[in-house]
């Protein structure tokens, strides 16, 4: 970088992320220091004559963002694989790049999946609270009885890297078959789990569980409806550890209290965070995470470099680490 770079950091990030970015010659950071999101306000004001902005899924960087940024605003960093916060047909218009974080979160969003998929089925956020409230009376034959992987069949929405990482997680529990859906076959991903593409229809039919990996985009919003829920087994699981935006939650509630499916896990919900009234939270064959996919150390430190990385080497005129190609 051979002039100083301003840069915006909406968020307090792991340290090892602004570690790169304090050391890099020549790049001055602002940032918004706190673990909750940075207002709006702040927001317009902490971008206004940047080169660089650091940038969490949280935050909507919309029109009104990049018109308080100016023209000198050269690279968004967002620290995600998701890039449904960003306005991409107006950043591509002012020609601005943008970096993401695929890959280095896909095994601790798998695991995290595996993990919602079997504390759902095997409902054990219930049988904890029935210890603590005195409902553990005895052995009965029939009490907290769940749903197993051995021998079921798995249908996956989305067989990109994180689908893939899922289905290679839950192989050795002895599912018998994988369906998958999404835009178009992909063969060279279904190999490995003899995963056979399907119409939605037919994935909803015929699976046991469903676990949505996909990536929000206009086709997939709202694609899990009641058309969708009406189709799945009442003895079928449905997990979300992708985008809120993905499922019609009114239409899953009703899924769930009319016994049309048998349970729900989500790591993502609509809005986030879900107000501690909502509907969804009331029912006990419903679990429902803080969008914690990602949350681990490791993972969460290493996507705080990448994104620092990215950043950096836009600025600096230099192919990113992992450019997203508007």
């Amino acid at each position: 970088m051979r002039r100083a770079m301003a840069v915006f950091v909406t968020r307090r990030i792991p340290a090892e992320g602004m570690r790169v970015l304090s050391e890099a010659a020549g790049c001055r950071v602002q940032q918004w220091d706190s673990e909750e999101p940075v207002p709006r306000r702040e927001l317009l004001a902490g971008v206004a004559g940047k080169q660089g902005l650091l940038c969490l899924l949280s935050d909507r960087i919309d029109a009104e963002v990049l018109d308080a940024a100016g023209p000198s605003l050269k690279v968004i960093s967002t620290m995600s694989v998701g890039f449904d916060h960003l306005a991409l047909d107006e950043i591509k218009k002012r020609g601005i790049r943008v970096g993401y974080t695929p890959d280095v979160l896909t095994d601790a969003t798998a695991e995290l999946s595996v993990g919602l998929l079997l504390a759902t089925c095997r409902r054990l956020p219930e049988a904890v609270a029935e210890v603590k409230t005195g409902g553990w009376t005895t052995w009965k034959p029939l009490w907290m009885c769940g749903y197993g992987l051995s021998g079921s069949t798995v249908g996956i929405i989305g067989l990109g890297r994180i689908g893939q990482a899922v289905a290679r997680r839950l192989k050795p529990f002895g599912v018998k078959n994988f369906l998958y859906t999404g835009s178009q076959p992909k063969p060279e991903n279904a190999a490995e789990f003899q995963a056979e593409f399907v119409p939605l229809t037919k994935l909803a039919q015929e699976s046991d569980f469903v676990v949505v990996t996909c990536a929000l985009t206009p086709d997939t919003q709202g694609m899990c409806n009641k058309d969708f829920f009406s189709r799945m087994k009442k003895t079928s699981v449905f997990i979300n550890t992708s985008r809120g935006a993905v499922v019609n939650q009114e239409d899953l509630y009703d899924a769930l209290v009319s016994g049309q499916i048998a349970a729900a896990g989500l790591d993502v919900t609509t809005p986030e965070p879900l107000p501690t009234d909502h509907p969804l939270l009331k029912l006990r064959n419903c679990v429902i995470l803080p969008h914690i996919g990602s949350a681990t150390y490791a993972t969460r430190s290493t996507m705080a470099v990448l994104a620092a990385d990215n950043l950096l080497a836009g600025l600096r005129g230099k192919p990113m680490p992992h450019e997203l190609l508007l």
